[in-house]
């Protein structure tokens, strides 16, 4: 007699089909058909978070590092409702990533009768916070269903996309697909420019003295074209979320210094004659609320049509992907027949200038925290990666002086929330099993909102150091709180673990840092040891963190 096949195995050989190595998440009652078929398959490493939301990060964090679909199982109901802070984070990256959840059984759906895990309407929760949510309605759809989300999640503008399966479904017995052997996801080509718009942005980049390449996430494979047009004269600056696009040692790059922070590059905009923004939104977070003033000449590309002028306008919007297009400026920019562009003597040297003098200058105010850029990075391999939650040293120096040598090689919160950063590092370093290292910095606040996934990092063996800013509270918040509410410093004062005590409840090595000299060979021995150890800086042992945050101009004050 032949082996059963249900629609729980079919979950299981499309994931591996579509070339998914590892997924994370919680196994429940309304998923495990489809976790009993990834187990008796042996194919997909499934790793098991200590809640959904910290899985759904892991998977985030998993796609970015490798460029492949994350793939997040949750429960049914309440398991459901653990994912949106997850799903939330992955659309604002534009995360490409699979959400597989449980349902009650079709027979209960919509009836109010109580079952266990029943919610009203979960699918319309799940739709609130995906790029798209669908349920599958029947065995005999599931496949077509599944086709499609995991097309979805990875049409650009990439993101999450969650599917809810109900737990008769995934029991059905079906026969076994035959299109799985030669699966082709229904994705559509990458978008190409025409020749029209190729042509007129050509011609205004050959022509500027003075032009600038700002490159966002959406440029993040773009890597090779971005070094043929810098090798050509053309300077680079990214999004936070562009970074490593060209690494950042070259000294034709600004990396993250982009602007917001830097007075003297703000300044310098002013000089250039031509920006050409590709693949970035420009967003608000990064552009002061779009009040910093960009040059006022600018070409955009982004695959998004909805990106023209949803922030900046521009004088010429490409609709198509960015390394394509790069690429193909490139080439016009070459076979051009006086084999020069116009830019003015001189430029390349005065901006290389500028990155030393504006990273100078912002070293300036870190006062005492100003030795732990160059300390971090002398103590991490080149190759390794550097995730971030949302927390004052990275908000300041991780994301805008820090440098980075990869587009894969960075992960931090796009949505600004505080708390992710911990189980971003996690799925980070089991993507990266490769060898390299993975350094996760986090504040106290934001961590003691991922404690409950350290034993993952420990059972999964992940090589990750923990390197835990302590301040004894939200020290963002308390910044805000000094700029627009006359200091009245209201409820930020939270009370943290120990955490030499919970690194050592999880079998976790642990260091303390409490001066400024010890700590590059502090964090240097703690990303020695393979597996996860834990570093606690003690911020208040050190010094206060140099005030950053400055009101925006519509606040009000009192």
């Amino acid at each position: 007699m032949s082996e059963t096949y249900t629609v729980g195995d079919l979950v299981a050989e499309f994931l591996q089909q579509c070339g998914v190595t590892t997924a994370y998440g919680i196994v429940s009652v309304h998923n495990i058909p489809m976790l009993d078929g990834i187990g008796r398959r042996n194919a997909i490493r499934f790793v098991p978070s200590r809640g959904e939301a910290g899985g759904g990060h892991m998977a985030d964090a998993h796609a970015r590092v490798t460029g492949t679909m994350g793939v997040l199982f949750s429960s049914t109901g309440p398991g459901a409702a653990n994912t949106p802070g997850a799903l939330v984070e992955a659309r604002f990256a534009a995360t490409p990533m699979l959400h597989l959840t449980g349902q009650s059984a079709t027979a209960n759906l919509g009836t109010g009768q109580g079952t266990v895990h029943d919610v009203a309407d979960q699918l319309g929760m799940l739709k609130s916070v995906s790029k798209e949510a669908y349920r599958i309605t029947s065995a005999q759809t599931a496949f077509a269903t599944l086709c499609e989300a995991a097309a979805v999640a990875q049409t650009p503008p990439m993101g999450p996309v969650s599917v809810e399966v109900p737990i008769d479904i995934q029991q059905t017995e079906i026969e076994r697909p035959d299109a799985l052997d030669n699966l082709v996801l229904p994705i559509p080509g990458a978008r190409v420019p025409s020749e029209s718009d190729l042509d007129r942005a050509a011609e205004a980049l050959a022509n500027a003295k003075r032009p600038i390449l700002w490159c966002g996430g959406g440029a993040r494979e773009a890597g090779a074209a971005v070094a043929r047009l810098v090798d050509m004269g053309i300077p680079v600056v990214t999004s936070w979320q562009g970074r490593g696009v060209l690494a950042e040692d070259h000294p034709l790059t600004l990396g993250g210094l982009n602007g917001n922070g830097s007075p003297m590059i703000e300044t310098f905009y002013e000089t250039v004659d031509l920006m050409v923004v590709a693949g970035s939104r420009l967003r608000g977070h990064e552009t002061r609320d779009m009040t910093m003033t960009l040059p006022s000449h600018r070409i955009q590309i982004d695959v998004d049509p909805m990106a023209n002028g949803r922030t900046y306008d521009c004088e010429q919007f490409i609709c198509a992907d960015a390394a394509l297009t790069l690429d193909a400026l490139a080439d016009r920019l070459a076979n051009r027949s006086t084999g020069k562009l116009s830019i003015e003597p001189g430029y390349g040297a005065e901006f290389t200038k500028l990155k030393a003098d504006a990273t100078a200058a912002y070293l300036e105010v870190m006062g005492q925290y100003a030795p732990f850029p160059a300390a971090l990075r002398a103590a991490m391999p080149r190759d390794a990666l550097f995730v971030r939650d949302i927390t004052l040293n990275n908000s300041t120096w991780g994301n805008r002086i820090f440098p980075l040598y990869g587009p894969r090689d960075s992960v931090y919160p796009v949505g600004a929330a505080i708390g992710p950063g911990s189980a971003l590092g996690i799925g980070a370093a089991i993507a990266a099993s490769d060898g390299r290292k993975t350094v996760a910095m986090c504040g106290d606040g934001g961590f003691n909102l991922g404690l409950a996934e350290l034993p993952t990092a420990v059972q999964e063996g992940a090589d990750i150091t923990f390197l835990v800013m302590n301040d004894g509270g939200y020290g963002v918040i308390g910044h805000i709180q000094d700029a627009m509410y006359g200091g009245r410093k209201f409820f930020g004062d939270v009370r943290g673990v120990n955490l030499e005590v919970m690194a050592t409840a999880t079998g976790m090595p642990y260091f303390k840092v409490s001066t400024v000299e010890d700590f590059g060979t502090t964090v240097a021995e703690a990303i020695a040891i393979a597996g996860p150890a834990l570093v606690e800086v003690d911020m208040t042992a050190i010094g206060p963190f140099p005030r950053y945050f400055a009101p925006p101009p519509y606040a009000a004050k009192g």
